[in-house]
C-alpha cells in the first residue's frame, strides 16, 4: 500500500532547480518566438524526463486475478440489499448523477460498521451503480478496484467498497459536496471559479499524475480530463474514474501497444495515431485542462465556429505570446488574474501540448506550478491586492499594456503557491455515448476504437 507524498532525492531537487531556473528565465526575459512550427520551445530539452530517476516504492502489482482483485484487505465487498438500503432503494430523490456509464446514488452507512445507516445519519457515501449496457463494463469496472484497492494518495478518490451480484456492478465512494471541475468551469449557471482555486485544482491533479507516474509500477491514467478531476469541500482536487487506467512500460520498453481509448480533445494525437500509450501522453491530457483553466473554454465545443471548436488549435498560437495571452483568458474572471502568473500557465500548458519528446514529466510540471506566484486567498476577496490585476469596471481581462497593470508587476514573486489536498471523494457522471463518422464511440468525451 502506498502513502503520502513521494520524496525526491538531492538529484531530482537539483534538476527541479536547473529546470525552474530556465523556465522562469524564459518568462522573465518576454521570449514569445517559438523556434519551429510545432510550438516548442528550446527550454524543451531540459524538461526532459531523467530516465535514471527512482521512482517511490511500493507493494502495487500488477496483473492480478480477479480473485486477487475482489479480496483487497483495503476495500468492503457490500451485499447489492445493503447499497439498495444505503441508498434507500436507489429512490429518484437519491439520484446525484447520470451519465453514459450509470448512475452515481447518494448514501449514508455507519462510519464504523459500513453498514447501511438512515438518511442523515452517519458517514455520505456516493454510490455509482454500472447500467449492464453502458460504456463501462466489467473490466472497467474490475480496473476502478483494482488500482483504488491498491493506491492511496490525498489526490486520489478514496474507493469505499464494492458490490458484484450478479449483473450488479457497483462502486461504494466517500461522497463529497463540490463534485467536478467540469461543473464549475462548464456549467451553465455556475459561480466563476476563481483563478486562486484554479491554480489549487491544477496542483491538486498535478501531484495525483505525478504520484502514479513516478510509481515503481507506473500507472498510465488515460483519461485525465476535467470531469474526472473531483473537489471536495475545499476544492482539493482527486482523480476519479480508473476505468481506462493501464501500468506503464517496464524494463526496455518505451510505451505500451494498446486498443485506442481515452478522450476526444484530450488525448494525445500521438496516442490516437499509434496506439502506443506513455506516460507523456497524460502531460498532454494536463495541458488541454490547464487550458480550459485559462480559457474557461471546453476542450472540444461543437457550438463553436472553425478552429474554435477544439481549444487547442484555438488557443496555441496565443500561449507564447505575452501580449496576446489576454485573448484567450476567461471573461468570467472579470480581469481578476495576475498577469505574470497567467502568462507561466500559458507556456507551461504550451510546454505540455508540444511534441511527445519534449514534452515535461509530470513532476517537473508540477514543480513549476508550486513555484507560481501565490494568489491571494478566494475566500476574502480584496480590490486592493497587489498581486491580481483587477478592475471593477471591465467584464474581461485586462490588457497586458495596461499602465494600470505594470505597477502590479512590480511586486515579488518568489514564494510558491503550497496547497495540501486532504479528503476523497466520489467520481463524476459521464456524457451519453455518441457515434462519429469515423466509427469510433464518443460520448461528448470519451473516444474508443470499435
Amino acid at each position: 500500500m502506498w502513502h503520502g507524498s513521494m520524496k525526491r532525492n538531492g538529484a531530482n531537487r537539483a534538476k527541479t532547480t536547473m529546470v525552474m531556473a530556465t523556465w522562469w528565465s524564459f518568462v522573465e526575459n518576454g521570449d514569445t518566438k517559438l523556434p519551429d512550427k510545432n510550438g516548442n520551445f528550446s527550454m524543451a530539452s531540459s524538461l526532459k524526463t531523467n530516465k535514471s530517476e527512482k521512482r517511490p516504492s511500493g507493494n502495487f502489482s500488477m496483473p492480478r486475478t480477479e480473485c486477487d482483485i475482489l479480496s483487497c484487505p483495503n476495500l468492503k465487498a457490500f451485499t447489492f440489499s445493503e447499497l439498495k438500503n444505503a441508498t434507500r432503494n436507489f429512490r429518484p430523490d437519491s439520484l446525484i448523477g447520470e451519465g453514459g456509464f450509470g448512475y452515481v446514488y447518494k448514501g449514508w452507512i455507519d462510519e464504523h460498521t459500513l453498514e447501511a445507516a438512515r438518511p442523515g445519519v452517519g458517514m455520505v457515501i456516493a454510490v455509482k451503480k454500472l447500467k449492464p449496457e453502458g460504456f463501462q463494463g466489467h473490466k472497467e469496472w474490475l480496473s476502478e478496484v483494482n488500482y483504488l484497492g491498491q493506491l492511496h494518495h490525498p489526490n486520489l478518490v478514496k474507493l469505499i467498497g464494492f458490490c458484484l451480484d450478479g449483473e450488479n456492478r457497483l462502486l461504494v465512494y466517500e461522497y463529497m459536496p463540490k463534485g467536478s471541475l467540469e461543473n464549475h468551469l462548464f456549467r451553465r449557471g455556475a459561480r466563476p471559479l476563481p483563478w486562486a482555486l484554479r491554480i489549487k485544482v491544477a496542483i491538486g491533479a498535478a501531484r495525483g499524475l505525478s504520484f502514479l507516474h513516478e510509481a515503481e509500477q507506473q500507472v498510465i491514467y488515460r483519461d485525465f480530463k476535467a470531469s474526472n478531476i473531483l473537489l471536495d469541500s475545499e476544492f482539493n482536487a482527486k482523480l476519479s474514474d480508473f476505468g481506462l487506467a493501464k501500468a506503464g512500460p517496464t524494463g526496455d520498453r518505451t510505451h505500451v501497444s494498446t486498443q485506442v481509448m481515452g478522450t476526444r480533445g484530450y488525448a494525445a494525437p500521438e496516442y490516437l495515431a499509434t496506439g502506443r500509450l506513455t506516460a507523456k501522453c497524460d502531460v498532454y491530457s494536463f495541458g488541454v485542462v490547464l487550458l480550459e483553466l485559462l480559457s474557461g473554454r471546453r476542450a472540444v465545443d461543437k457550438t463553436r465556429v472553425g478552429a474554435e471548436q477544439n481549444l487547442v488549435d484555438w488557443a496555441k498560437p496565443y500561449l507564447g505570446d505575452r501580449r496576446k495571452l489576454f485573448r484567450i483568458m476567461d471573461i468570467k474572471l472579470e480581469g481578476q488574474y495576475p498577469q505574470k502568473g497567467a502568462y507561466m500557465v500559458a507556456i507551461l500548458a504550451l510546454q505540455c501540448i508540444s511534441e511527445a519528446k519534449v514534452r515535461p514529466s509530470m513532476s517537473e510540471v508540477l514543480s513549476a506550478l508550486e513555484q507560481l506566484p501565490p494568489p491571494r486567498d478566494p475566500t476574502s476577496p480584496s480590490n486592493s491586492d497587489p498581486q491580481v490585476i483587477y478592475s471593477p469596471h471591465v467584464k474581461s481581462p485586462m490588457r497586458p499594456n495596461s499602465p494600470h497593470l505594470k505597477s502590479h508587476l512590480r511586486n515579488n514573486y518568489d514564494s510558491p503557491v503550497n496547497m495540501s489536498p486532504r479528503s476523497p471523494l466520489p467520481p463524476h457522471m459521464k456524457s451519453p455515448i455518441l457515434k462519429s463518422p469515423r466509427g469510433r464511440c464518443f460520448s461528448s468525451q470519451l473516444v474508443t476504437s470499435v
